[in-house]
């Protein structure tokens, strides 16, 4: 791994219509979408996974239809999470991992597990949920990050316990569900939901700079000032780290043109082939 954490910026999904001539080049094609946002940007969160069992041969397209050095995070399958007892999803979580999620290859980012904003936090059946999380899949290394929505997480004995598993927690800027900094992980995992239509980029120029300076701050190791944490007596020791900051939900037809944004206050480049398009 690089001595230098890097920061990754990117989307959830790449297949919206609000993205038609907007985001995407008049005339492209549907099937040339991805091979376009993945050149565009260095990440993208893959949703469809949430709502349903994908094929290998999917994977692999998609692993495909993206340049080198970028990364596909994945959402776990909802039946994993989305039960009264975590404790029973084994079945479930290895239904999803293998359902050819190692197709990625050195593409395969982190592993999203959302929990339903109803599902409180119950310290052992939350760690038995952990404990049937795989650290390796087909000889790649796995990294999970953690996406609670119940406040019952605010605490302690759950900090404690992702980062006995070194499982980050997703960083959610939305005022619909808990919002904490508290990192947990040995990187950073940021889904900012507050993009409005009136802002071409979606977001202010101040508030994009904001999460730029947020992002180098957590690669270097430090906290950024001014997020909500949950009061600890032993915060993490500072490392460096890397950060994934996706702009999801909010005003969809903005998210690509903030996350582009970002990257071009960071100084990232864009590969410079871009897939060709015809008009319609």
């Amino acid at each position: 791994m690089a001595t230098k954490a890097a920061i990754r910026v990117g989307i959830g999904g790449w297949s919206f219509d609000e993205w038609r001539d907007n985001f995407y080049p008049r005339g492209l094609a549907r099937t040339q979408e991805l091979a376009y946002a993945s050149r565009q940007l260095n990440a993208i969160e893959i949703n469809s996974t949430y709502h349903g069992t994908q094929k290998p041969s999917s994977f692999a397209k998609w692993r495909d239809d993206a340049p080198e050095d970028f990364v596909f995070a994945v959402k776990a399958n909802r039946f994993a999470t989305n039960r009264r007892v975590l404790a029973e999803a084994g079945e479930s979580v290895e239904k999803f991992l293998t359902s050819g999620l190692a197709e990625l290859g050195a593409k395969l980012g982190p592993i999203v597990w959302q929990f339903a904003t109803t599902k409180k936090f119950d310290a052992a059946d939350f760690g038995a949920f952990l404990n049937l999380l795989p650290t390796a899949l087909d000889g790649l290394p796995l990294r999970h990050v953690l996406d609670v929505r119940h406040e019952s997480f605010m605490c302690d004995e759950y900090l404690a316990l992702a980062r006995k598993h070194r499982a980050a927690t997703v960083f959610t800027d939305s005022p619909d569900y808990p919002s904490f900094a508290n990192l947990t992980g040995d990187f950073v995992y940021a889904r900012l939901m507050k993009a409005t239509s009136d802002q071409p980029l979606g977001y202010t120029d101040a508030a994009l700079d904001g999460w730029t300076a947020a992002a180098q701050t957590w690669a270097s190791g430090a906290q950024p000032a001014g997020l909500p944490l949950v009061e600890e007596a032993r915060p993490p020791a500072k490392k460096a780290r890397e950060v994934l900051v996706f702009y999801i939900n909010g005003a969809k037809e903005r998210a690509p043109h903030a996350a582009m944004a970002m990257l071009k206050r960071l100084g990232w480049k864009a590969p410079v082939h871009s897939p060709t398009h015809s008009p319609r």
